[in-house]
């Protein structure tokens, strides 16, 4: 399911939504990267290309960094 949620970055409000999966996973990396969600999410901000929106970012970055991980532990195995 989709939810809205807020944060502030740079000192402005700001709002997206994300299914819970993906905020789940923010979460998760959040934490892995011993920082706040919303520092993870004012890094992304930061990357983000002119045009694009905070909520296609963000889902990118997950997908990104969930593939990244996931080529890492086959590099480890192989």
């Amino acid at each position: 399911m989709i939810h809205k949620h807020s944060a502030t970055l740079h000192g402005h409000r700001t709002s997206f939504s994300l299914e819970d999966e993906f905020w789940s996973e923010l979460k998760t990396i959040a934490k892995a990267r011993s920082m706040s969600l919303a520092g993870l999410i004012t890094d992304i901000d930061d990357q983000r290309t002119s045009g694009s929106n905070l909520s296609s970012a963000l889902r990118v970055y997950v997908l990104r960094y969930v593939k990244q991980q996931d080529n890492f532990k086959n590099e480890i195995v192989s």
